[in-house]
């Protein structure tokens, strides 16, 4: 069994301290740095200690951690910093990850859904997220962890799956440190992760340290884009997880809000994060025969978009709403933009949505 685990706060700059640990880590596979390693011999079950080096022109932060007996160290990749595989009994395997990101758009609301998508499950609403979060620690930090079951497959016999991913915001960026699987396995693997997080620390690494790269960093990690703003779209302050926000209000109190977000990969597909909009305004999830109904092409900056257009209820209030939606594949990340709210702002802010969408200017273009 092979799985996608590859994910998905605000872009920060990268002269800020920290912050540049993300182009290194994201892209350490292809640079030649060669890891740092320090081993800790105990009597039994010796676990590995490892300081993971990421440098960069200001002081980045060197990830340690104790790897737990029976994790096998992999190669890093593109997004991973550090990546181990679990083999159990028979047939059962299971990965684990650790992955920072400078800029993500979307609520923890939209992750979970993300990650159930990818194992065949609805999604959710913002009252039932509770349900798969829990408090943890990550070293001495506060983190959230989450919890999402279910089959590799639509049908009954498919093999059961679990995914379980820490979140810790830190220093402008996300890192998501990721068990995923076989459900038994990672349920029995579970407490040896939890050890895993608590034994993470950050250190200051070497500010001189020399680290080069010939691949471009996606969009996300090089800064947030240029774009025209509609006369009447009132700037909003963005939050950790939504890079931009605007706000338009209509007659008799109405509004509609725009956000602009943006995760690594495909995020499951286009499929996947239709209906996870559709799930946001109380609407059932759709196939890929009904799909191509529900959205169109769109011209946009460096390439073709998708528009979506749906109206359904809101949540909080059980009034109507309108969503449009145009997603937006870009150098490695994917592009979200969003307007949400009352349906006839929505549709009198349409074709100033769109054109505001075409306007985008990406960076490193």
């Amino acid at each position: 069994m092979r799985m996608n685990f590859a994910t998905s706060g605000r872009p920060t700059s990268f002269v800020q301290r920290g912050a540049a640990v993300l182009c290194s880590a994201l892209w350490l596979a292809g640079c030649g740095q060669e890891e740092i390693r320090v081993y800790k011999i105990l009597k039994e079950k010796p676990p590995v200690e490892t300081a993971r080096t990421s440098p960069h022109e200001e002081p980045a932060e060197d990830v340690h951690y104790t790897v737990p007996a029976g994790w096998t160290e992999q190669p890093g990749t593109q997004m991973r910093v550090a990546n181990f595989s679990i083999q159990g009994k028979d047939t059962e395997q299971a990965e684990v990850a650790v992955m920072p990101f400078s800029s993500l758009g979307g609520t923890d609301l939209d992750f979970v859904n993300l990650w159930r998508g990818q194992v065949g499950l609805a999604p959710i609403g913002e009252v039932e997220l509770s349900k798969y979060m829990e408090r943890v620690t990550v070293g001495e930090a506060a983190a959230k962890l989450f919890d999402v079951f279910g089959a590799e497959a639509a049908s009954e016999a498919a093999r059961k799956v679990r995914t379980l991913v820490a979140v810790l915001p830190r220093g402008g960026k996300t890192w998501f440190f990721k068990l995923a699987g076989d459900a038994a396995l990672v349920a029995e693997q579970r407490p040896a992760f939890l050890d895993f997080l608590k034994s993470i620390t950050f250190h200051e690494g070497d500010a001189n340290a020399a680290h080069s790269s010939t691949a471009e960093p996606p969009p996300a990690a090089a800064g947030l884009p240029q774009w025209d703003v509609p006369g009447g779209w009132q700037e909003q302050p963005p939050t950790q997880m939504v890079l931009a926000k605007f706000l338009v209000t209509g007659d008799a109190g109405t509004k509609t809000e725009i956000t602009v977000s943006s995760f690594p990969g495909d995020t499951g597909g286009l499929l996947a994060n239709v209906n996870r909009w559709r799930g946001q305004i109380g609407l059932a999830g759709v196939g890929e025969a009904e799909l191509a109904k529900l959205v169109t092409s769109l011209d946009a900056s460096g390439g073709k978009a998708t528009l979506v257009d749906m109206t359904g209820t809101s949540k909080a209030t059980g009034k109507q709403v309108r969503l449009l939606g145009v997603i937006v594949p870009r150098g490695g990340s994917t592009w979200f933009y969003k307007m949400l709210g009352d349906e006839s702002v929505a549709e009198r802010e349409k074709a100033a949505f769109i054109k505001f969408v075409q306007t985008v200017r990406y960076p490193n273009v």
